[in-house]
């Protein structure tokens, strides 16, 4: 995001007041956010690695992006165009072009490579240290810094020496994965993210990028704060005055509350425009805006208000007031009373407990480190490295939430990354049937096989995707060989089949690629005496010479008049042969079967009487002797 650190910015109030500070204790500090780098290939340099996140461009967020990475023969550093791009891998996977520090700025190095056709840059830290985030240069030096779309990161000088040497072998392409799902944490169903902004719009480059940011982003903020899937905070920075200071001119033109909350002069000149007790008071009536808006169950008024009040009060046009702010307050149907009391009276030498509560948040609790940077924006208690930008923050919010539980909003084709549009984003494609494994996604373009007419593509999705299942056929042959001539056509491709090639009677191959087959040569047909064999493309033909007839059944030649007495004579016997078969049947069923039975069952009464006693047999006893 923007490069305005308060540091900096409290440098400058010192210089015009010499008494303002930095609020943060001793134990803040500032937390480098990382995502996963795992190098796929070559075999002996697998592993996972961290890389850190810089604070421009286009993060990933929620997505993966696998490529190969290239060390360019010439300019390493990245300060100037690439001569040799735009560069190109061989297995058309996206590039992730490896450049050294040193030289010129971060973010130069990132353009450069983007104009180069990288989709991803990784800078290579020249240094033995811990890893660091890359910002954005001054507002003079950053032309180019929003024309930057693409991630980048910074890994350690020993990851760099590898990848290098890797490359340097050339035995094999090294590829590495990316992977930012676990950069933005989902502990639940909803999203919380925060927004630490300022009121003042006279601060060049990074105040007019904060404006237009809320007013771009406030209708999709409020479609997630309305259905319930996103709570949103705004929080202002103050500083304070030392006690011992409190009574000078410049503790009194920039300070509210006696010295408490200050904020600098939005023209750094305490003799005239406006002062910086004026945004610390403006930046207090927002707070309690969404506060009241909060309690009246309209949170996400807090969008309409700050928008509105950029359009009617700016500070350009000498309008910034509190009787502008409340005609805005008003007009939203906000409860102007409320507004007040929450505000308090800035005048008091007294604490104000919302901007207290506002001072203690700036301090980093947990995994989030101090709010360091201005404008900052935090999602589940992560600070979000990219650019202030609608599409590349909702992608951000939507990453949020744990996979298939996004809401609509998220689904939206306003925030898919359109990286199929170059190259196909190395992806698959059958370009004559217009099919493409690429897809576009809120998370990150996918090489994933498509589903065309309800007809299923497998394959790796970059170098191959081959239509399996019923009706693949009707798509491309299945991916098998095919081809026509002579107004016939041949297919390796089979509906009986769901998977493979099979090429048809008549050729060989592996269904791939099909050959006729000689039928006449090879004496596979047609070979009788008598018979005239002539191949043709898928088959043969075959004839016999003088008044004979072929019948292919017997591959033989027959006499034509003896072939219809043969006919005859075949289904005469046939009819013979049926009938003896169901005369045999009936013979069997109605006269030998019964006949047998009451043989079998005289026999069986001879030896196995059914009823003894019938007969006057007793059963013997134990002590019968005989």
């Amino acid at each position: 995001m923007g490069s305005l650190r308060l540091a900096a910015a409290a440098f400058a109030v010192a210089v015009l007041s010499g008494v303002l500070i930095l609020m943060p204790p001793a134990s803040g500090r500032f937390v480098v956010e990382k995502e996963s780098l795992a190098v796929l290939s070559p075999e002996s340099i697998k592993g996972r690695h961290d890389a850190s996140i810089a604070n421009f461009g286009v993060p990933n967020y929620g997505g993966t992006l696998t490529g190969v990475v290239i060390y360019p023969d010439q300019g390493r550093t990245g300060c100037d165009a690439f001569e040799d791009g735009p560069f190109h891998s061989k297995s058309k996977r996206p590039v992730i072009l490896l450049v050294d520090r040193g030289g010129c700025y971060f973010a130069r190095k990132a353009y450069n490579g983007q104009q180069a056709g990288a989709a991803a840059v990784l800078v290579a830290d020249i240094y033995d240290e811990p890893l660091l985030t890359m910002d954005a240069p001054e507002e003079s030096d950053n032309e180019y810094v929003e024309k930057i779309n693409l991630p980048s990161a910074l890994v350690t000088r020993s990851l760099g020496e590898t990848l290098k040497g890797a490359l340097a072998n050339g035995d094999e392409e090294v590829v590495v994965k990316l992977d930012w799902r676990e950069s933005m944490p989902h502990p639940d169903e909803r999203v919380e993210y925060e927004f630490w902004t300022n009121s003042n719009d006279e601060c060049g480059d990074r105040c007019d990028e904060q404006v237009k940011f809320v007013g771009d982003f406030r209708g999709n903020a409020q479609i997630l704060e309305k259905g319930g899937f996103a709570l949103f905070t705004p929080h202002y920075i103050t500083w304070y005055c030392p006690e011992a200071f409190r009574e000078s001119k410049e503790c009194k033109a920039q300070c509210i509350n006696n010295g408490r909350y200050c904020a600098p002069d939005p023209e750094q000149d305490l003799g005239g425009g406006y002062d910086g007790k004026d945004v610390v008071v403006e930046n207090l009536r927002q707070i309690c805006v969404h506060r009241v808006a909060n309690a009246s169950g309209r949170p996400w008024a807090w969008w309409d208000f700050v928008t509105d009040y950029h359009a009617r009060c700016s500070m350009k046009e000498k309008k910034y007031s509190k009787l502008c702010a409340e005609a805005v307050v008003s007009s939203l149907g906000l409860a102007l009373e409320e507004v007040s009391k929450c505000m308090g009276d800035p005048e008091a030498d007294a604490e104000n407990e919302v901007l207290n509560i506002e001072q203690d948040l700036q301090v980093g609790h947990g995994s989030r480190g101090d709010v360091t940077i201005l404008p900052t924006l935090v999602i589940n208690n992560v600070q979000y490295r990219g650019k202030l930008e609608r599409t590349a923050v909702l992608k951000a919010i939507c990453a949020g939430f744990k996979e298939s539980t996004e809401p609509l909003v998220c689904l939206n084709p306003d925030i898919e990354t359109n990286e199929c549009v170059t190259s196909n984003g190395g992806c698959w494609e059958d370009a004559r049937l217009n099919i493409t494994a690429c897809k576009d996604t809120f998370r990150g373009r996918v090489c994933e096989c498509p589903v065309v007419d309800n007809v299923q593509f497998r394959g790796d999705g970059y170098n191959s995707c081959i239509a399996v299942g019923p009706g693949r056929c009707a798509i491309n042959n299945g991916g098998c060989w095919n081809a026509t001539r002579d107004n016939q056509s041949y297919s390796a491709c089979s509906d009986s089949q769901l998977t493979g090639c099979r090429c048809p009677y008549g050729f060989s191959g592996d269904g791939n690629e099909c050959q006729d087959i000689d039928e006449c040569q090879e004496k596979l047909a047609c070979s009788c005496p008598g018979c005239i064999c002539k191949n043709t493309w898928g088959g043969y033909d075959c004839k016999c010479k003088g008044d004979l007839v072929y019948i292919e059944s017997e591959d033989a030649c027959i006499a034509k008049n003896a072939s219809k007495f043969t006919l005859f004579v075949t289904l005469f016997v046939l009819a013979i042969v049926i009938s003896a078969v169901i005369a045999a049947y009936v013979f069997y069923k109605y006269r030998l079967r019964p006949h047998m039975d009451s043989e079998i069952m005289a026999i069986m009464s001879q030896y196995m009487p059914l009823d003894n006693n019938k007969n006057g047999a007793q059963p013997l006893r134990e002590d019968t002797t005989i």
